[in-house]
């Protein structure tokens, strides 16, 4: 199962606010709606969001002529200034749009054709990094943990959040081949329940025992010595270590702390921010306040009640055990760690 992939010259994803009800693939050529479908959180995680929109640029600069003449770079210009309007947390996303725009500029002189091509191939190679990067966080941070051990995860940081096996889940998976995994428990993840509809679907597609909470029941379930890790991705991860996360990562890892349970972070090198130097300079993106006032679109909440909808918290480095990223598992003190992987090739 591919959350999003090239197919034919065309952009095929599924769309994850139908799940677990429906399981329905969308096919299209068209940028606005992979900028829409990312909006609105059809597509979505930090690697799957970078992916998908690789592609979209690809789609928008392959769609005829602009009817005002412009160049190829103006309507790169728009087609990225489109897609990064969509999610200002994930830094994959902007990562990527740079990457696309120095194979760009790296072709300039040849016809449009050959650098759409270029770009393509590009999109294609950014599609199969995050393959591998998911396969080596999963050996990695499966490396970490005991046989007989139980995870609690937050939000989804699986397949439908990458274009492999997942960051924190390709743990988990690759640790439950290995015998490991007892069974995981996941928070439901209010407001838009990622954990219930995502993370308990994916892994019962994979054959783990899944135990479902409520986000307030974690701290119980690790006071009574339930789990023996705390794993959850990224969107941005500060040069200090900072990492912001869903909204309900920051209390798990005080919780965690608490309890003397470790807090793990799986994220490829790509969700790594060296140019945002601490968790205060991460802009967190503000969400539709009826994510919070409804249910399904039900309305739960008054006509008239205010809201506060964070889409991510941030947790600070310090209550952080290790960062698992595709190039190495990194330990305090992460602003060194960070640089370091980096540096490698």
């Amino acid at each position: 199962m591919k959350a999003v992939d090239w197919i034919d010259g065309t952009v095929r994803f599924i769309d994850q606010t139908l799940l677990p009800a429906e399981e329905r693939f969308v096919i299209t050529n068209d940028i606005q709606v992979i900028a829409e479908a990312i909006r609105s959180l059809r597509i979505r995680g930090a690697p799957a969001i970078g992916v998908a929109a690789a592609f979209g640029l690809v789609l928008g600069l392959r769609s005829p002529d602009s009817p005002d003449g412009s160049s190829l770079a103006l309507r790169f210009d728009r087609a990225a200034r489109l897609l990064g309007s969509t999610r200002p947390t994930a830094v994959n996303l902007f990562n990527v749009l740079n990457r696309m725009r120095g194979v760009l500029q790296a072709v300039s002189g040849v016809g449009d054709r050959e650098a759409i091509q270029q770009l393509e191939r590009e999109a294609r190679v950014i599609q199969a990094e995050d393959i591998e990067a998911c396969h080596r966080i999963g050996e990695l941070g499966a490396a970490l943990l005991n046989a007989g051990t139980s995870v609690l995860t937050h939000c989804n940081a699986g397949a439908l959040a990458t274009a492999g096996d997942g960051t924190a889940l390709s743990v988990v998976t690759t640790a439950h081949r290995q015998g490991k995994i007892r069974q995981v428990y996941v928070d439901e993840t209010r407001p838009l329940f990622q954990g219930a509809r995502l993370t308990s679907w994916e892994l019962l597609r994979a054959g783990i025992e899944v135990v479902l909470i409520t986000d307030s029941t974690a701290a119980s379930v690790l006071r009574e010595g339930r789990v023996q890790a705390v794993i959850v991705g990224a969107d941005r991860i500060a040069a200090n270590g900072d990492t912001a996360n869903k909204v309900g990562t920051y209390p798990l890892a005080v919780l965690a702390q608490r309890h003397n349970v470790p807090m793990y972070v799986a994220a490829p090198v790509s969700t790594l921010d060296p140019h945002t130097l601490t968790g205060n300079d991460i802009p967190i993106e503000e969400r539709d306040p009826s994510e919070v006032t409804q249910v399904a679109g039900i309305r739960i909440a008054p006509e008239g009640v205010r809201t506060y909808t964070p889409a991510f918290d941030v947790t600070p480095h310090e209550l952080i055990s290790a960062i698992i990223t595709d190039r190495g598992v990194l330990r305090p003190p992460y602003d060194a760690g960070i640089a370091g992987v980096l540096r490698k090739p």
